[in-house]
């Protein structure tokens, strides 16, 4: 058993490793510039730069020793804006900067480059001072382009800052900080995130395994009642009413059982955490609506045990049905309800989002809808991870279980 759980844990290593590039991907590359995103499209060049060197969004994505800066972001004058070229002082029909020979340039920067590092600014044309195409100078010298004695022609310029080293970069500087535990900080609360993380963890814990063993309960049940004489009443019954349920939105059930028990009838509470009763009323709704599809799955595996050879042979030594099915199928069938319970579990986590937020628990689905309301990165990064680690986490537990229950799966 420890060999085999040892194998498995190290077997998750590329896919968590995998789950932290696919979410270091969405966040830093793909879904554009978070200081955009939480400081909005208006602030100043300053204000984006500083919170860009303050989370180490400054840094190249994966290596590098040159980055960018907002004093001077990268221009092709080709395909420059208008406004970007003005800034230059161009004309919007000009796709060039031209200099007269022996003319400077200055540098049109947003604002003054840090004191104590070093820039290097690459400028693509012809006819520059010495011909050169790249100058590299300290942050407190003058950063101007100079052409040469018959003028320049500039197409694009470039400035970059020069970083601490090749692999000084935004992806190791993100796995640096996951191994050591440290899930940035809230811009929203101005906390940092495993302490948010941690306060949202119970309310959520509280919630969905309530709503977990309620549903496993409830689906075995019910599958054990249609499995025992199939194609009878209660059998009938019990697919249309699953049938029924799958077919109904989540919204659809979250809403109907707020209006008729805690508006029209004041059974429970409809907002907030206070005690057992503020989650009585989301638990059944979050189990009721995951029993459906569970109950067609079960009684599914449970018809499949009930026509296998050991069943008929139980039966013709006598045995009663109903010890049949409770003892020796139910067994046999433990494999795949261990499987379909392995796989929902991460499935609550997306069910809770919405329960949270529609009955105000303060919960980890809470705290991402808002997150994503007040386009808080660190935290909206953070419950992504958490989803992509607890399906993995699942998925262990899972095989552990299903090898620890069923003889004929061998730990290998």
């Amino acid at each position: 058993m420890i060999p085999y759980l040892l194998r498995r844990l190290w077997q998750l290593v590329p896919t968590l490793a995998g789950a932290v590039l696919v979410t270091f991907l969405l966040f830093n590359a793909v879904g554009g510039s978070p200081a955009s995103a939480v400081l909005g499209q208006h602030a100043s060049a300053q204000a984006l730069a500083e919170f860009d060197a303050a989370g180490g969004y400054d840094l190249p994505l994966f290596f590098g020793r040159w980055t960018g800066t907002r004093a001077l972001p990268r221009i092709v004058f080709s395909r420059a804006t208008a406004s970007e070229k003005a800034a230059w002082g161009l004309a919007a029909e000009e796709d060039a900067l031209v200099l007269s020979p022996g003319e400077m340039r200055k540098l049109p920067l947003a604002f003054a480059l840090p004191e104590g590092e070093t820039w290097r600014l690459r400028v693509c044309g012809k006819g520059l001072r010495d011909g050169t195409a790249c100058q590299v100078f300290s942050s407190g010298e003058p950063a101007e382009i100079e052409a040469g004695p018959d003028g320049a022609r500039v197409t694009g310029v470039r400035l970059e800052r020069k970083t601490r080293g090749w692999w000084d970069s935004q992806l190791v500087r993100f796995a640096g900080d996951l191994i050591r535990g440290d899930w940035g900080t809230s811009t929203s609360l101005a906390r940092p995130v495993t302490e948010i993380i941690a306060q949202g963890l119970l309310p959520t814990l509280t919630l969905t395994v309530p709503v977990l063993l309620l549903e496993l309960v409830l689906s075995l049940a019910f599958a054990l009642v249609a499995a025992w004489k199939p194609g009878g009443v209660a059998d009938k019954v019990l697919v249309t009413v699953s049938v029924a349920l799958m077919s109904v939105n989540y919204i659809v059930w979250i809403v109907v059982a707020q209006y008729f028990f805690s508006y029209r009838l004041g059974l429970f509470p409809i907002w907030g955490y206070e005690g057992v009763r503020n989650l009585v009323l989301p638990v059944l709704v979050g189990a009721v609506t995951g029993v459906g599809s569970s109950v067609r799955f079960y009684r599914t595996v449970l018809l499949e045990e009930r026509h296998k050879d050991y069943v008929r042979t139980a039966l013709a030594k006598g045995l009663a049905p109903r010890r049949v099915l409770l003892v020796h199928i139910l067994k046999n069938a433990l494999s795949p309800v261990i499987v379909n319970v392995a796989l929902s579990i991460p499935y609550l986590f997306t069910g809770s989002l919405l329960l949270e937020n529609f009955f105000g628990i303060p919960g980890l689905g809470y705290l991402a809808l808002n997150a994503i309301h007040s386009s808080d990165i660190a935290v909206l990064r953070a419950t992504v991870l958490m989803s992509a680690f607890l399906f993995a986490a699942a998925n262990l537990l899972g095989d552990i279980a299903l090898a620890a229950v069923d003889p004929r799966v061998k730990f290998s």
